[in-house]
């Protein structure tokens, strides 16, 4: 006699091993004691068992085309209730859904969504771009053109130059860092239309604002993943801090604006003088300015023999007493 292995507890509606073994014994036996019972209880619970009318302590299987019969009907009827269900919840929810019809989000659109994948990222920004025509705003860091080769931006352009030539607007907002980089210098050789270019020394993370109605911003720091937001707070929100980023930068393209050197000192080695002032290390002012540590630190050391400084210590006492942050650029 084989032992059943161990019952454990399921659904009722659920044959389990434990009871599909001692069904069998049943129905080659023809009969089972009460106390065997115990071993699968869900027998009884699916009335898969009953009472022998000659011997009460003894239980029969029931016939298996009629156990299916009544399972698959219980099935049904269990099928029949879900589907009255889901009936009674779409007429409970159409005119919620009809009244929401008006609002931010609703008709198919989410408010915020999270897009993985750089490709899947790239195409939803094209998709996105294709239906506009009025104004593409973006920030782009250092490292959106350190590192990847050239043809990696090949496609962003060719989207760009679409959009412009819908009578589209670009305004693209950049580090000082990248004024001169290939990369920036080759994409405005290539554009034509109503695009320019600005520079400041530090920006936020990347941003993708089409025709104020849509934006993509980076969700984790590798820019594996991105946020689609059409939450109309949010959106205002990225296009003030836009524009107000845009006033105070430094215009690249199409007319360039060339930044003054004041007493020696240059831009770039005044915005790391101001970091330095607020005490960040090497390795921290190089990546909010985006440049690597070494050409940091060429800079601290050229800002120090402008200076006269000997000294880390120094230098941040000679940077106080210059006056040079105090000037206007």
């Amino acid at each position: 006699m084989t032992t059943p292995p161990p019952h454990r507890e399921h659904g009722v509606e659920d044959l389990c091993a434990a009871g599909s073994l001692l069904y069998a014994r049943a129905l080659a036996e023809g009969r089972l004691r009460a106390e065997e019972t115990a071993q699968a209880p869900c027998l009884l619970d699916l009335g898969l068992l009953g009472p022998a009318l000659d011997a009460p302590h003894l239980w029969e299987p029931v016939p298996p085309a009629l156990a299916l019969h009544r399972l698959l009907r219980a099935s049904g009827q269990r099928i029949a209730e879900e589907r009255r269900r889901e009936e009674k919840l779409a007429e409970t929810f159409a005119p919620l859904l009809r009244d929401a019809r008006g609002h931010p989000a609703a008709g198919g659109t989410p408010a915020l969504g999270v897009l993985s994948g750089k490709e899947r990222i790239d195409r939803a920004i094209a998709e996105v771009l294709a239906e506009a025509s009025g104004e593409l705003l973006t920030i782009q860091p250092h490292g959106s053109h350190i590192g990847p080769p050239p043809h990696v931006h090949e496609p962003a352009i060719r989207r760009d130059q679409e959009f412009l030539d819908r009578g589209g607007r670009i305004r693209t907002l950049y580090q000082h860092t990248l004024r001169y980089a290939p990369t920036v210098l080759a994409r405005y050789e290539r554009l034509t239309g109503d695009v320019q270019a600005r520079t400041l020394d530090e920006i936020t993370e990347r941003l993708v604002l089409i025709d104020r109605t849509a934006a993509f911003v980076p969700a984790n720091a590798e820019r594996t993943m991105a946020l689609e937001v059409r939450h109309p707070a949010l959106i205002s929100y990225f296009a003030t801090t836009f524009e107000r980023f845009w006033r105070l930068a430094t215009p690249m393209h199409p007319r360039a604006v060339r930044q003054p050197t004041l007493g020696g000192v240059t831009p770039r080695q005044r915005a790391i003088a101001a970091l330095l002032v607020e005490g960040h290390t090497d390795a921290v002012i190089a990546d909010r300015l985006g440049m690597n540590v070494r050409t940091a630190r060429e800079h601290i050391a050229k800002l120090a023999a402008t200076l006269g400084s000997e000294s880390r210590a120094q230098l941040g006492y000679l940077i106080a007493r210059s006056g040079i942050l105090d000037r206007e650029a």
